[in-house]
């Protein structure tokens, strides 16, 4: 079956950076899409970011876009999302999805 598994979630000052990665297994990666998500406690899961099964396209909420940078290395079987210049308000456990499947997810807290 898919599985997704996410790392490279910390604990972070206002202005650091991070990358998220999220490596996949079960499935042929290089045919899917993937997404970043990301979810504060009680509010509704957003997506952050977007990309294309090629890496071709992506797509960002705007509170995001200039700052965060979604890739993939279909060779890995893994999608990246750096993230610069981290706000407070970035803080959120991330998820990476692939269809209908997710990841455990990985928490991000950005110290101001």
């Amino acid at each position: 079956q898919v599985q997704l598994v996410e790392s490279g979630g910390g604990l972070v000052e206002a202005g650091d950076s991070l990358r998220l990665s999220c490596a996949s297994s079960g499935v042929t990666f290089s045919a899917y899409a993937m997404s970043w998500y990301r979810q504060i406690p009680g509010k509704e899961r957003e997506m952050v970011a977007f990309i294309t099964s090629s890496g071709g396209w992506t797509s960002y909420v705007d509170s995001v876009k200039g700052r965060f940078t979604i890739s993939r290395d279909n060779a890995k079987n893994t999608v990246y999302l750096q993230m610069n210049s981290l706000k407070p308000e970035d803080t959120a456990v991330y998820y990476c999805r692939m269809l209908s499947n997710w990841g455990q997810g990985t928490q991000v807290t950005v110290s101001s």
